[in-house]
């Protein structure tokens, strides 16, 4: 999976927010993404990342995707 994929993934999944993913070993199995989504609002640190994480569930489980460092917050609201 590459990084684009990752994002373009990510982005369907959280519209209306926003996604960055890095490539942290540039072998396209160790990621970090950082997401801001109101789909976070209420929802603890632990199931803000089981959320992401299952937005990757098969590449996690086949080992396409090796590693995700995930950092995520509620969409800011002004």
């Amino acid at each position: 999976m590459t990084p684009d994929q990752m994002k373009t993934r990510l982005e369907q999944t959280y519209t209306d927010g926003t996604v960055e993913v890095v490539d942290l070993t540039g072998t396209h199995d160790h990621y970090q993404v950082v997401i801001a989504s109101a789909a976070f609002d209420g929802l603890s640190r632990i199931q803000q990342h089981k959320h992401v994480m299952d937005v990757f569930a098969a590449e996690l489980k086949t080992g396409e995707v090796h590693a995700l460092t995930i950092q995520t917050k509620p969409l800011q609201k002004n």
